[in-house]
């Protein structure tokens, strides 16, 4: 158990059977009541990003979760299965829980499992990827007021927009964190 100050953002917590990862802290301490720290969090069984108020002094249980490495083999419909490149054993994760992450994953990559006492919580993806466009609007002549951009389809069917000079066939870095274009590969 530690004090709810001494969390940081990365952090994993356990609170009334729920798993949290704190994605950010702020400590207001004002002249007449105690320290308060405001959690920014997220639970990592529903996947909702939550705000959370606690007064200095409460305890906290820290856990840490398992994390390994796997490669992600297919799409089985309604799950994706992944295999661990040392023991070759197989784990399949609804789909339901990685909507999100299925935007990025287009087969054979490595991704980041993460678990707590053996149930799986989901995978964690590098902070960019490199995807194919598939198809890609024509630039519009004169369209260059602002910054312009374009709409185009990536090969696991995410959809960005991207700058005029992008065409089909390109190969671009998408932030797994926006979905949003990051640059050429």
């Amino acid at each position: 158990m530690i004090n709810v100050t001494e969390l940081r953002p990365g952090h994993y917590f356990l609170e009334e059977g729920n798993i949290y990862q704190v994605l950010d802290i702020m400590l207001n301490k004002t002249a007449m009541r105690k320290m308060v720290a405001k959690l920014k969090v997220k639970n990592l069984r529903s996947g909702a990003v939550i705000e959370m108020a606690r007064n200095s002094g409460y305890a906290i249980e820290e856990i840490r979760l398992d994390k390994k490495s796997m490669q992600y083999l297919y799409d089985t419909g309604d799950s994706l299965c992944f295999m661990d490149q040392k023991t070759y054993e197989q784990i399949e994760i609804s789909k339901d829980r990685l909507e999100w992450e299925i935007k990025f994953l287009k087969g054979d990559e490595i991704v980041e499992i993460t678990s707590y006492d053996g149930e799986v919580l989901g995978i964690n993806l590098p902070a960019k990827v490199a995807l194919k466009i598939v198809n890609c609007e024509q630039a519009v002549r004169g369209d260059t007021v602002n910054r312009a951009l374009k709409g185009a389809e990536l090969e696991t069917g995410l959809k960005v927009k991207v700058p005029l000079f992008i065409n089909d066939g390109d190969t671009i870095l998408v932030s797994t964190l926006t979905g949003e274009y990051d640059g050429r590969a």
